[in-house]
């Protein structure tokens, strides 16, 4: 298993709106954390999103509340920390508003493929990832050559250096295999949701690339690209 750690891509601008997302997405999991188990589960399932509910009558906030809500600790460290590796520069891209924006845009584009498929699951669905998996869609686009340092577990635990076309694409590839793996056994992780959210972020830019946001000067053989609206 490959797990990120860092990148080399630096930034031009403060990341201020990635750190805001790290600081609020904590701090609500510590909060939540003091409610007790029965309390937490209260928690996890009023401001989650739950498909089956939204549509009969749900409240219209689960949507956006459920991207700040996270089951553990592990589940918290690992969004976070591909939030921070990979944020910055896609921040870097857009700016403060359009970066928060682009942000619940791609949550939202996760959690409408993941209900796509489950209208009517009764499991709420939490975590940043969707939104994190449209800005690892975003970085691909712009940043494909960029190093990033992984702690590869294979038998053994080494560290490995790969360009972010790599790393992101096996990611990709593994959601999709384990969406079609779980599809037959189960299992808690809302893999469509990453799906939906990375093939969002990849498209999109994609297309602001093309007609809105052209290269500049080059970094180290990498473009370095603004949005112009």
């Amino acid at each position: 298993m490959l797990f990120p750690i860092r990148d080399d891509n630096p930034t031009s601008r403060r990341p201020y709106v990635t750190v805001t997302l790290i600081a609020v997405n904590v701090v609500i999991f510590l909060y939540s954390q003091t409610l007790g188990m029965r309390g937490f589960a209260y928690f996890l399932g009023e401001y989650g999103y739950t498909p089956a509910y939204f549509f009969d009558g749900g409240s219209l906030i689960t949507p956006f509340s459920s991207m700040f809500l996270h089951g553990g600790w592990m589940h918290l460290i690992g969004n976070m920390l591909f939030l921070w590796i990979f944020g910055n520069n896609i921040e870097d891209y857009f700016g403060t508003i359009k970066f928060v924006i682009f942000y619940l845009v791609s949550g939202l584009a996760a959690i409408a493929m993941y209900t796509a498929f489950n209208p009517g699951s009764q499991i709420p669905l939490v975590g940043a990832s969707g939104a994190i998996a449209g800005v690892m869609g975003a970085y691909i686009v712009l940043h494909p050559r960029a190093e990033i340092t992984c702690l590869l577990f294979f038998f053994f635990i080494t560290f490995l250096t790969l360009r972010a076309k790599v790393v992101l694409g096996l990611w990709f590839l593994y959601q999709i295999l384990m969406w079609l793996m779980s599809s037959t056994t189960g299992g808690g992780v809302a893999w469509l949701a990453h799906i939906g959210g990375f093939a969002f972020g990849w498209l999109l830019l994609r297309l602001l690339v093309r007609f809105r946001g052209g290269g500049t000067t080059p970094r180290r053989g990498q473009q370095i690209y603004r949005v112009r609206w």
